[in-house]
């Protein structure tokens, strides 16, 4: 059976430095991608304004998800004014109700940026709210179930106190990882903002390093870091875990 994988991230360019390994693994077996950024990352430039930024990240993230034969889109919300309200949660189930996921990868609660953290509890609770059919957002019709919910890694494997965040299991990418690279450098518009703002000499180098880190703490060279989220009434069957087969690393 083929799956609908839905990654779901805060702004363009993190599900590849946290995922795209996962995704193209799950790309190549014949399931289907869908890579959703919630911004366009309309703040991310020290050269240009929001409107030529979002125009030039939305156009890397397609490159990037095109790099696998997966879709790209954006949620359309801006840079650090992601917010838990009503009518951001019912945007957010709006779109998980039109895309249609069997299996969703989001943002770790926790994290060192404010919109990845909002993020993820918009995701969370729009999974719930997605069956619920008085939850009126918009055309799309109500799932008939609860999709599977995983965490990505946070930035670093840190929480905001520099505690690590422990994965439940790792996806071994070796193989992926130059396809990954090769997305995550699709976002070439990236490279100075992120040396600027954040101090990164070279974007590509730390993802690689992370990515290095999980894989050696489940004795591979590279891998990803996922949790799922098992609460009630959330799916708690393994899904991903059997889609990834002998890659699965505990």
């Amino acid at each position: 059976m083929k799956h609908h994988i839905l990654s779901i991230h805060a702004h363009p360019d993190d599900a590849e430095i946290l995922a795209a390994g996962t995704l193209t693994l799950l790309a190549r077996a014949g399931h289907a991608v869908t890579i959703v950024s919630m911004t366009p990352g309309d703040c991310g430039s020290m050269e240009w304004g929001p409107d030529e930024t979002s125009a030039k990240r939305r156009a890397e993230g397609a490159a990037a998800a095109a790099l696998i034969g997966a879709r790209y889109e954006c949620a359309e919300f801006r840079d650090l004014a992601i917010f838990v309200d009503d009518a951001s949660r019912r945007r957010v189930t709006e779109l998980i109700r039109r895309l249609q996921p069997t299996i969703i990868l989001t943002s770790s609660p926790t994290d060192y940026h404010c919109d990845h953290e909002a993020t993820s509890i918009l995701v969370r609770d729009a999974c719930f709210a997605v069956s619920c059919p008085n939850y009126q957002c918009g055309e799309a019709p109500p799932l008939p179930a609860i999709p599977h919910l995983y965490y990505m890694d946070s930035i670093e494997g840190r929480d905001r106190d520099g505690r690590p965040v422990h994965a439940d299991f790792a996806v071994e990418i070796g193989p992926e990882f130059p396809t990954k690279r090769e997305m995550l450098a699709a976002h070439a518009s990236q490279r100075e903002w992120l040396q600027k703002q954040h101090g990164m000499d070279d974007y590509l180098k730390s993802m690689e390093e992370w990515t290095r880190a999980r894989g050696q703490s489940v004795s591979v060279q590279y891998a990803e870091g996922f949790r799922q989220y098992k609460h009630h009434p959330y799916p708690t069957t393994p899904l991903l875990q059997e889609l990834v087969g002998q890659r699965l690393r505990r």
